[in-house]
């Protein structure tokens, strides 16, 4: 199947709408207190702001022009059955992390992934309130804010600085010995910081949805770390329902001692003392 032919443009174009996107968020965002935006709970009490519609919306019209024949997922719309059968598919969150942007958290982000035949060949991360802006191509390797970064070396847990929900923590602590890391409520971010090797691994709880993690992931995969179900399976997007079970990320030297260690939790093995 041929690649995209204006791909390099094509990211350059996508890269700005996320910036502009990230504009209208950042006005009406309130660092340190709760957003002046309106809120809304969502079917399943997830909230979404005025933010999260006003970028969306912002980004479908955008997007929408630059690959016309792209069919679109986004959080904030209504799910369409026709992404099941193009080639092309925008995944977008408007704000990954809407709870971080709702209480005044730097750590939340604009989400922008396209897919080729379920595949991520493009994927931008802008976290205005971070001054940080990820983005790839596929083959062309990951920058943030324009330089390129790598995922960290550690190949071993006992050295290794994990970030995830504090129940997984917890019952990864009690078989091996590693480093929290501090909460990073945005799952993008969380990929996104195993990528430029801010933290050296990450733990995922079931229930992420494609908008989550399809940018973030091919960062993270062009920085040379990996994401994975928690048996070591590839992470397939565009499916009928876009969900995920347990994921676990890492850069590429602890991808199997963190399977090894996730395979030890399921069978029950002794705690470490």
């Amino acid at each position: 199947m041929p690649p995209l032919p204006i791909a390099p443009d094509l990211l350059r174009a996508v890269r700005e709408s996320c910036l502009e996107a990230g504009e209208i968020a950042v006005d009406l965002f309130r660092p340190g207190a709760k957003t002046a935006a309106r809120t809304w709970s969502k079917s399943g009490g997830s909230p979404v702001t005025e933010a999260d519609i006003g970028v969306d919306t912002f980004l479908r019209i955008r997007l929408s022009a630059l690959l016309p024949e792209a069919a679109w997922l986004s959080e904030e719309t209504v799910d369409d059955a026709l992404r099941l059968s193009r080639r092309f598919v925008w995944v977008v969150d408007p704000i990954d992390g809407t709870r971080a942007y709702m209480s005044g958290s730097p750590d939340w982000a604009v989400c922008v992934a396209l897919l080729d035949e379920g595949e991520p060949i493009l994927g931008v991360v802008h976290a205005p309130a971070c001054d940080a802006t990820y983005q790839t191509l596929r083959g062309g390797g990951a920058q943030r804010n324009g330089a390129v970064i790598a995922a960290s070396q550690t190949t071993t847990l006992d050295a290794a600085r994990i970030a995830g929900p504090k129940p997984m923590l917890d019952a990864l602590a009690r078989i091996e010995t590693f480093e929290p890391a501090d909460k990073i409520p945005s799952l993008a971010l969380r990929l996104a910081r195993i990528a430029d090797g801010t933290i050296d691994a990450g733990l995922i709880s079931a229930d992420a949805r494609d908008w989550d993690l399809a940018a973030a992931d091919l960062i993270l995969q062009e920085a040379g770390g990996r994401l994975s179900g928690g048996s070591g399976e590839t992470v397939v997007y565009n499916r009928e329902t876009p969900v995920h079970g347990m994921l676990i990320a890492s850069g590429g030297g602890l991808s199997e001692p963190l399977l090894a260690a996730m395979q030890r939790m399921r069978d029950g093995q002794p705690q470490r003392i």
